[in-house]
């Protein structure tokens, strides 16, 4: 039952978004009362709390899979790019913006989980990409990581990339395709090439 309330939970928070979805409607949701929810979960946070990690715990399995099968760490980028874009496409109410005004402890405890696991996997992508040859030799892997990661999160902010003048997928492919520009190489940049225009196209 726990996890069939996380399941429908995290569906109703992505469409709806983590304010606006009461306990009465998701028991109402489910056909179930609310005391059978707070069985599992001792207030609205609690269950807040666990669709977050829900959701991140999927996502992290979904890029390990790709980093497992992927030719090479470009392709391994995109792929992952692709994987992300689907992923944002169920969500209709900003989870991430309501979820760092409303609930900024579980907000900041997610951003410090994705960014160890998002640091290992671009380290690890960089060194690849160094020991193939598509990435320049010297390359700081260390402050090109920390920096991938304060991009990706930094073009997530309304503020500053408003959504009526940036859509996600454009500022996620043009994102990407700076990050690559600088550190490949000139084999890398054939590779890389492949993709933009197959983007462009």
């Amino acid at each position: 039952m726990k996890e069939k309330i996380i399941y429908r939970a995290t569906d109703l928070f992505l469409n709806l978004g983590f304010k606006s979805v009461t306990m009465d409607d998701i028991a109402n949701e489910m056909g179930i009362s609310k005391k059978t929810i707070y069985v599992h979960f001792s207030n609205k946070t609690k269950l807040v709390e666990a669709v977050t990690f829900y959701l991140f715990d999927t996502i992290c399995d979904g890029i390990d899979d790709i980093c497992d099968n992927a030719l090479n760490p470009i392709e391994e980028l995109y792929s992952i790019k692709m994987f992300v874009m689907q992923h944002l496409k169920n969500e209709k109410a900003s989870p991430q913006y309501q979820l760092k005004k409303y609930y900024p402890a579980i907000h900041d405890a997610l951003k410090s989980k994705q960014f160890d696991k998002m640091h290992e996997s671009v380290s690890e992508s960089l060194e690849k990409g160094i020991e193939t040859k598509l990435f320049r030799e010297n390359i700081d892997v260390e402050f090109i990581s920390r920096l991938y990661f304060n991009g990706m999160t930094g073009i997530k902010d309304e503020v500053i990339f408003p959504k009526e003048k940036f859509n996600m997928e454009y500022l996620m492919e043009n994102f990407l395709e700076y990050h690559l520009r600088a550190i490949v190489t000139e084999n890398g940049f054939k590779i890389l090439n492949q993709f933009i225009t197959k983007n462009q196209s």
